[in-house]
């Protein structure tokens, strides 16, 4: 007779806590059909407290160094990847130094982008505004980081302790069409990946950040190698 009284308790105490689950989960669906649900509040909240804790922690930087890693692939087909040190000085100011290609470098001064290669002794010259290096998504730390300005259709979810935050490019007339973020819970980014218009994807692994380190502005002064062909921006030499 205890048991069976038992059995009858804890059988209302599961319809009990049903009810209270069914009650919920119609509560949360007809939340949603008025346009308030709360689930989905709750995810762009913690969307938009990441994309503010990204940009705060950027905007305020005047300087950031930071070792790269960079993969490029184009319609499936890899090509080596490049490693080296990257130096960034608002405003518009970068340079790349590459340990891998050895003497590789890619520096713009704020008006002028020029990339040294070594194995053809030669530099070419592009206005910055002209330039549709794909390094465009990153050169944006120079400056006002927006993101609401600058992409649309955000997502994220939490990759391990870290959260990745895909969004796509705010019009088609850009480079690139979609960039996926891997960022630290100190917002900082690790990780970049650029899906470009023409089926191209660069990735750039980030590790040993520094923010507002002491920088030279000399860096960003091309100087010339002795021997190496210009090339400006329409070819002529």
């Amino acid at each position: 007779m205890e048991s069976l009284s038992y059995s009858v308790i804890h059988i209302r105490r599961v319809f009990r806590v049903m009810n209270n689950v069914t009650r919920l989960a119609l509560w949360v669906s007809s939340a949603c059909l008025l346009g308030v649900c709360p689930i989905l509040q709750a995810a762009d909240a913690n969307l938009n407290a990441l994309l503010k804790g990204v940009e705060q922690r950027y905007n305020r930087a005047k300087t950031l160094q930071v070792h790269f890693v960079e993969s490029y692939s184009v319609q499936g087909r890899a090509r080596k990847s490049e490693s080296g040190g990257l130096t960034l000085r608002k405003p518009g100011r970068m340079r790349w130094d590459y340990t891998a290609p050895s003497g590789k470098l890619f520096l713009s001064d704020g008006k002028d982008v020029y990339l040294y290669t070594p194995e053809s002794h030669r530099v070419e010259k592009t206005k910055l505004k002209a330039s549709e290096d794909m390094r465009a998504p990153l050169a944006f730390l120079l400056g006002k980081l927006d993101f609401a300005k600058d992409f649309r259709d955000f997502d994220f979810k939490p990759q391990g302790a870290n959260y990745l935050i895909t969004a796509k490019a705010k019009n088609n007339q850009l480079p690139y069409e979609k960039i996926q973020m891997l960022v630290t819970p100190d917002f900082e980014i690790q990780q970049l990946v650029v899906d470009g218009q023409d089926l191209s994807i660069l990735t750039f692994q980030l590790d040993g950040e520094k923010l507002n380190p002491p920088v030279d502005d000399a860096l960003f002064k091309f100087q010339m190698p002795a021997g190496a062909t210009l090339v400006d921006a329409e070819g002529s030499e």
